[in-house]
């Protein structure tokens, strides 16, 4: 989709600290430089443009994939599936819509990458449902939690506390942790290069985020998550429902569902949350215009 190579990562000795070290050479971008070179992919198919979203998003697809590293398949295998998806977000991103390419390009990541693991692992009879999707990407940060951290069975309390946090059966996470019992451990020692080791679990340092950076990403995320809620506001009861349950839930309920509850056709609730959809979108987008401008007031104002 661009022009230019995407690093990838070696499967020799040292393969991944190459990358990693390769892909910080890539700058990031600021928000309006995204945006235009978005625009210029968006409007006029620019290849050396969608070439500097995706070099300039590497990192986040390889700090995200490294979150799946306890699965036992090959990291660079992870990054790589991590990366297609990557571009496919960059194909699909509408910088109008007042959002920032990497909250856009972080779901398409993580599904490409839970995509892979899925396919890898074969999974017999695991179905596709989203509470068992969510037990396998979830059971080990659960246990953790309860710190059931020792090798072999659950005892019946913790599989019970489990179930009851994922909503699933106790019967299908003592089969879930047999299943996964034999992944390697987080805390499993990795040569990366010469004279150099160390655990997979701390074994990714993003050098580029200070804990300032780190703190104006968490008023950005909570700006925007602020904007939605606002933007809610412009439906009515029976749309905001519709828009809550198809858009915004982790288990979607299906236009079925939401039929036979409104007592409206499939094809009526199909409208509805298209409809609603609109509005929202219209009111993001101006409430960040609207922050964009005030923000851009305050600069010109301040004194140099």
């Amino acid at each position: 989709m661009a022009n230019g190579n995407i690093p990838v990562v070696s499967s020799a000795e040292g393969g991944l600290s190459r990358y990693l070290d390769e892909i910080r050479r890539f700058p990031m971008l600021e928000p309006q430089q995204e945006y235009m070179l978005a625009k210029s992919y968006l409007e006029r198919d620019d290849r050396d443009a969608a070439h500097q979203l995706v070099t300039s998003h590497l990192r986040l697809v390889a700090k995200i994939a490294m979150g799946y590293r306890g699965y036992g398949l090959p990291i660079g295998e992870v990054i790589s599936e991590g990366n297609v998806g990557l571009m496919q977000a960059v194909k699909r991103f509408d910088p109008e819509k007042g959002f920032r390419l990497a909250t856009y390009a972080m779901w398409w990541i993580k599904a490409s990458i839970q995509e892979y693991i899925l396919r890898s692992w074969s999974l017999v009879k695991m179905g596709t449902t989203a509470n068992q999707k969510r037990l396998f990407f979830n059971l080990r940060k659960v246990k953790s939690q309860i710190s059931a951290l020792d090798e072999g069975d659950l005892n019946a309390e913790q599989a019970a506390t489990i179930a009851k946090r994922l909503n699933v059966s106790e019967t299908e996470v003592h089969s879930m942790n047999r299943r996964l019992s034999g992944d390697a451990s987080l805390n499993a020692p990795i040569r990366a290069t010469e004279g150099e080791s160390g655990e997979w679990q701390d074994w990714l340092a993003d050098e580029s985020e200070d804990q300032e950076t780190l703190l104006v990403e968490q008023d950005e995320l909570e700006q925007r998550r602020a904007m939605l809620t606002k933007a809610l506001d412009v439906l009515d009861e029976r749309e905001k429902r519709i828009f809550e349950a198809r858009r915004l839930s982790e288990d979607p309920l299906t236009l079925e569902q939401l039929s036979g509850e409104f007592g409206v056709s499939r094809e009526r609730v199909r409208q509805l949350e298209v409809r609603a959809f609109d509005k929202v979108q219209k009111a993001v987008t101006k409430a960040a215009k609207d922050r964009d401008r005030e923000r851009t007031q305050l600069l010109e104002a301040s004194p140099a």
